[in-house]
């Protein structure tokens, strides 16, 4: 039986276009429906952009207290880039605002770059179209309206870089596997990258394949998800309220108890006022 109010986990690959807090939204709807209550909490464990598929965790109920402990695990991206043309989101949510010459760059040249320059410890700047808070609001919020935005560059860690097809020299195409650090934007590591080359550069296709021990493989499409909740049996708000009490009773009566053997452990021996008294033989 499921437990969504004491706490579930769930792994699922995200469908493109569709964002994290709608993948969220739907889970916890029909969560509410099965429970009959809408006291239901979902969250998940780092958000994907709207373009990017693969591996989301959601968590439920009490589970939502691991959120952070699950997303700061290391995170492994396929990425495809086409080098030669920029956009103000380094995607393709934003359109080509600027193209640049990209056939002086050859496979050697990538490689030594991204050696030299996008492994170990990073510093990057987060994409103004990104959830980034400036001035206590969401800076795409901003950068949609027109807005300058200036966000602060932040220290990441690239564990892994490599080059999983390269399109040079017929097309401006590159395919990279990249594990980083939480916090990592793949879209300004896009951006960066152009920069690095000369050329300018976005990205046009991620998709994420692990976040810490959860790899694509443990994932289940949104609507696999969805019909496996559809056909659970569920522990009902009331008893999992009532086995959470318990669960807390016991644990209070065990703390109890360790703490008083541990006071009697440390309670010093008492000794005695004068010592025995010898009994006198007689002759």
């Amino acid at each position: 039986m499921l437990n969504p109010i004491e706490g579930e986990i769930f792994c699922i690959d995200k469908p493109l276009r569709m964002t994290s807090f709608a993948v969220v939204k739907k889970v916890r709807a029909v969560l509410r429906t099965h429970l009959k209550t809408r006291q239901v909490k979902v969250g998940h464990a780092g958000t994907l952009d709207p373009l990017a598929t693969g591996v989301l965790i959601l968590c439920t109920g009490h589970a939502t207290k691991r959120i952070e402990e699950l997303q700061s695990g290391v995170k492994e991206y396929i990425a495809d880039l086409r080098l030669g043309a920029t956009t103000p989101s380094y995607d393709l949510e934003t359109q080509v605002d600027a193209t640049f010459e990209w056939k002086h760059i050859d496979r050697p040249i990538i490689d030594r770059v991204l050696q030299e320059q996008f492994t170990g410890s990073i510093e990057q700047v987060p994409p103004a179209f990104s959830a980034c808070k400036v001035d206590g609001k969401p800076a795409y919020k901003l950068a949609r309206k027109g807005q300058d935005v200036e966000i602060r560059s932040k220290t990441l860690v690239i564990d892994e870089i490599e080059v999983l097809k390269c399109g040079l020299p017929e097309e401006p195409t590159l395919q990279l596997r990249v594990v980083c650090s939480k916090g990592t934007y793949i879209r300004a590591l896009a951006r960066d990258i152009g920069e690095a080359l000369g050329s300018g550069a976005h990205l046009t296709g991620l998709r994420r394949t692990r976040v810490g021990d959860v790899t694509i493989v443990d994932c289940l499409t949104l609507d696999q998800l969805v019909e496996k909740l559809d056909n659970e049996e569920y522990v009902s708000p009331e008893q999992a309220a009532a086995e959470r009490l318990e669960r807390e009773r016991q644990e209070n009566r065990e703390r109890a108890a360790r703490q008083k053997a541990e006071r009697a452990a440390r309670k010093p021996a008492k000794k005695c006022d004068s010592e025995p008294k010898r009994t006198s033989q007689i002759k």
